[in-house]
C-alpha cells in the first residue's frame, strides 16, 4: 500500500470530523460519508476531500475505509446491510479500520465476514476526546493482524501519536472498554471524597491540587474536576450515553469472560442512574450531580 492510500471515511461526527480533518491535513485523499448529508457537503466544502453519492462508490475509490460510528449495529448496517453498503463497493485487499467504540464480539463477526470477501478488518477505537481529535494527538488501540497494521499506520499516525497494539480482533475494543470503565469509577469516587472532604471543611479546589500532587492523582483530578465540575460547566464533549454503552460493553466482556465483577456493576449502575436523572446528550462530567443529590450537598469552588 502506498504511504498515501485514499481514505474512505463513514461518520463525520463530532470524533469523525476532526479525525478525517487530520487525514485531509496530512495529504491523503478523503472520501467522507455521513448519514447525514449535509455534514459530509459542510466537511468537503470547509475542510477538502470529496463526498461519493453512496458508500459503495466510496468503498470502491478507497483503499482504506474508516467507520467512526455511534454503534456495532450501525457499523454492521454501514458494512453489510440494505441496498447501499461498504461491502457491495469494497476491492480485494481493502483494509476496513473500526474504529468505533463497538462490541468486541460483533466487531469478530463483522471482520470475518470482510475477510471472505478478500479485504482485511482492524479494530482501532481511541481515547482522548475531541480535543486531541483536532490535534491528531490520540491514543489509540488497534487489534488484528500484524501485517495488516502495518499497511494501515500511515493512516492511524496521522490521527494518533500512540498507537498501541492489543492483540487479534477485537481486543482494541474491549481495551477501550475497559479503559472507560476505569475513567468513569476515579471519575465517581473522586467526587465523592471531595463532597467528604467539603463537609469536613476542606476547599474543593485544594482537595484536587493535593490529589494530583499525591498517589490520588488520576485523568479526573487532573482534568476533568476543576474544569467541568467545580467550574459547573459540565462541557468536557463526551456523553453520558456514550459513557453508559462503554461501560456496558466492558461489563459484557466480564459476562462473555466468566469475571467477576462487583465494583464494576455498582459503576454502571452509578452511570445509568445518572443518564436516567440527566439523559444521555448530558456531558458525562454530569454524573457528579448525581453524587450531589445523593449527598444533599454541591460542591463549591471556593
Amino acid at each position: 500500500m502506498a504511504d498515501k492510500p485514499s481514505v474512505g471515511f463513514v461518520g463525520v461526527g463530532n470524533m469523525g470530523w476532526s479525525m478525517a480533518a487530520c487525514l485531509v491535513r496530512a495529504g491523503f485523499t478523503v472520501h467522507v460519508n455521513d448519514a447525514r448529508r449535509e455534514l459530509a457537503n459542510n466537511f468537503v466544502q470547509q475542510i477538502g476531500g470529496n463526498a461519493p453519492d453512496s458508500l459503495r462508490q466510496l468503498a470502491a475509490e478507497s483503499d482504506v475505509v474508516v467507520t467512526m460510528l455511534p454503534t456495532s449495529a450501525i457499523v454492521a448496517k454501514v458494512l453489510e446491510n440494505g441496498d447501499d453498503n461498504v461491502l457491495a463497493g469494497m476491492r480485494p485487499g481493502t483494509i476496513v479500520i473500526e474504529m468505533s467504540s463497538g462490541v468486541p464480539s460483533m466487531t469478530q463477526e463483522l471482520a470475518e465476514r470482510v475477510h471472505a470477501l478478500g479485504g482485511h478488518l482492524i479494530d482501532a477505537p481511541v481515547s482522548g476526546g475531541v480535543p486531541r481529535a483536532k490535534t491528531g494527538q490520540l491514543a489509540i488501540m488497534v487489534g488484528g493482524d500484524a501485517a495488516v497494521i502495518d499497511r494501515a499506520m500511515p493512516v492511524l499516525s496521522a490521527m494518533g501519536t500512540s498507537v498501541l497494539r492489543t492483540g487479534a480482533v477485537g481486543s482494541g475494543q474491549a481495551m477501550k472498554s475497559l479503559n472507560n470503565l476505569v475513567s468513569a469509577g476515579g471519575f465517581l469516587i473522586g467526587i465523592e471524597a471531595l463532597l467528604i472532604g467539603q463537609r469536613f471543611g476542606l476547599d474543593p479546589g485544594v482537595m484536587v491540587d493535593v490529589l494530583n500532587a499525591a498517589t490520588g492523582m488520576n485523568n479526573s483530578t487532573q482534568k476533568k474536576f476543576k474544569q467541568f465540575v467545580l467550574s459547573r460547566t459540565f462541557d468536557a464533549g463526551f456523553t453520558m450515553g456514550l459513557l453508559a454503552k462503554d461501560v456496558s460493553i466492558a461489563l459484557q466482556v466480564g459476562r462473555e469472560t466468566g469475571t467477576p465483577t462487583p465494583i464494576s456493576a455498582l459503576c454502571k449502575e452509578l452511570v445509568l442512574a445518572a443518564q436516567t436523572m440527566f439523559g444521555p446528550d448530558a456531558d458525562h462530567t454530569e454524573m457528579a450531580r448525581l453524587c450531589e443529590r445523593l449527598a444533599g450537598d454541591e460542591l463549591r469552588n471556593r
